[in-house]
């Protein structure tokens, strides 16, 4: 087998942890536990509408479908992503668009979940990144994977969508903390519209004043535990992943959209409090400009 990318920040701390962590939850016990008393039934669906300016106003909105942070492992239970995949089917979106962490733990835990993924139709495609959980595991069987089931992994690069949106490119960052980000490849000859797909926010430094309108995110969970009125408490290590923890922003100018996802599974606990799990459906309108 290939060997994977080693993750930047794999340190021997991070894989003791990681074994201490495979070893303790042996037989996904806390995902079959959780799942029996009831703590991973919820998935919400949050809607947006981003409206962009384009000489082609004239065409139907784009409909796509964002989902990340599956943790396919011991803390998130098959019967509940069998659930959300099923959900995501429904939606009938026309772009289908993942943001990373498809696993916890071992890689083999990939080939279900990217069999479910795979059904979800998409006619204008399924476009994907990595998280740093696929990086530390091992990145090779997991692309494998996804792109047996046609879900395009993007690593630094982009896609141009086929008419009547060949005006719009869908571009992949790599992971911020663990992979090995290149802006520049990733926007190359993507002349047009840039919905830009990253795992975490901590990858907007990258961004340094390049023209994107509409970037999505997934890792911080929305805190995953969090207080009543949705405020997280934990959170990933990180400056920007505090600042946009979960939902809707602005960045530089009207037209540059930010949106963070709480994802879909269960990272490290297999419980989520005021923090329920999420797949976002965001409508791409068209508004008049000039060429």
């Amino acid at each position: 087998m290939q060997r994977w990318r080693r993750a930047t920040d794999y340190s021997l701390r991070l894989h003791i942890s990681e074994q201490l962590f495979i070893r303790l939850q042996r037989n996904s016990w806390p995902a079959r536990l959780a799942y029996r008393l009831g703590l991973q039934r919820h998935l919400s669906v949050t809607q947006h509408t981003v409206t962009l300016p384009t000489p082609h106003w004239q065409r139907p909105p784009l409909r796509l479908l964002f989902a990340s942070d599956f943790h396919a492992g011991p803390t998130t239970h098959p019967q509940f992503l069998a659930h959300v995949c099923q959900q995501m089917q429904l939606l009938k979106p026309d772009l289908v668009l993942f943001g990373g962490d498809f696993v916890s733990g071992p890689p083999d835990h990939i080939q279900p979940l990217a069999t479910l993924l795979g059904h979800i139709p998409a006619p204008l495609g399924r476009f994907a990144v990595l998280g740093n959980h696929d990086l530390w595991a091992n990145d090779y069987p997991i692309r494998d994977q996804l792109q047996r089931q046609q879900i395009q992994v993007l690593v630094n690069a982009n896609i141009r969508l086929p008419p009547p949106y060949d005006d719009v490119w869908v571009c992949g960052l790599d992971d911020p903390d663990a992979g090995t980000p290149d802006l520049a490849a990733t926007f190359a000859d993507a002349e047009g519209i840039r919905l830009l797909l990253m795992h975490s926010p901590q990858g907007l430094p990258h961004l340094d004043g390049h023209s994107v309108e509409l970037v999505l995110c997934g890792h911080t969970h929305g805190g995953q535990i969090a207080l009543p009125n949705g405020r997280p408490i934990l959170l990933p290590k990180g400056k920007l992943n505090r600042r946009y923890p979960v939902g809707r922003f602005t960045l530089s100018t009207p037209h540059q959209t930010l949106i963070v996802s709480r994802g879909v599974g269960f990272g490290g606990l297999p419980l989520r409090l005021f923090a329920p799990s999420e797949i976002i459906i965001c409508t791409l309108a068209w508004t008049h400009c000039d060429d």
